[in-house]
């Protein structure tokens, strides 16, 4: 799919609800009269103070960007979903991506594929820098936002992998029925969201 139109991605819906109270009051914080700096601190506040779910074996799964940061932590997806509304409370323009990866470590029985979440935000003069909250919990994992670099968690090479082209104003809809339907991380680990790009979901 092409990347949105920037205006396109600065509304709330049910996932990114950055008109909710909290999420605006921790927006105002992140502030800055810089577009760059406003972006980078609110990527360190997230990736540095949202749990990954899977690493911290979390019991709550939230998907909606208020409950996130409610909770403290979430998987990915939920990090990018946070990372995004706060962006856009603070009217930067911003969007989700998406990878598939082959999984190192899948119960017996589960998919061989995942998805990973990440999040982009539209910078003037330089269009979209794709950014990744995900956290550096994980051996082996590093996130920064090292502008105009790029530091995406992982690099797809593997059959069946790769980085989904264009961007998402809205989460994926296999995102979504994968996190409501798991109660824990280990019931996300046993049925993981899985996709490919061509609009086919992949159950």
């Amino acid at each position: 799919m092409d990347s949105p139109d920037p205006v396109a991605c600065l509304g709330a819906c049910a996932t990114i609800d950055h008109r909710h109270p909290a999420v605006r009051a921790l927006a105002a914080r992140l502030l800055h009269t810089d577009a760059l700096a406003t972006a980078r601190t609110a990527f360190l506040w997230v990736r540095d103070n949202v749990r990954h779910s899977l690493d911290f074996q979390c019991t709550e799964m939230p998907w909606r960007a208020s409950d996130v940061l409610a909770a403290g932590s979430g998987l990915c997806f939920a990090k990018a979903h946070l990372l995004v509304a706060l962006l856009r409370a603070n009217g930067l323009p911003a969007a989700l991506g998406y990878q598939r990866l082959l999984r190192s470590d899948p119960p017996p029985g589960s998919p061989t594929h995942g998805l990973h979440g990440f999040a982009a935000v539209w910078l003037d003069g330089h269009g979209w820098y794709r950014c990744d909250p995900r956290g550096n919990t994980k051996p082996g994992i590093r996130c920064e936002f090292e502008f105009p670099e790029e530091s995406l968690a992982y690099t797809p090479s593997g059959d069946g992998e790769l980085t989904f082209p264009g961007l998402w104003v809205e989460p994926l809809p296999a995102v979504l029925a994968a996190i409501r339907a798991s109660h824990d991380w280990q019931s996300y680990r046993a049925r993981p969201a899985d996709y490919w790009p061509s609009g086919d979901g992949l159950s």
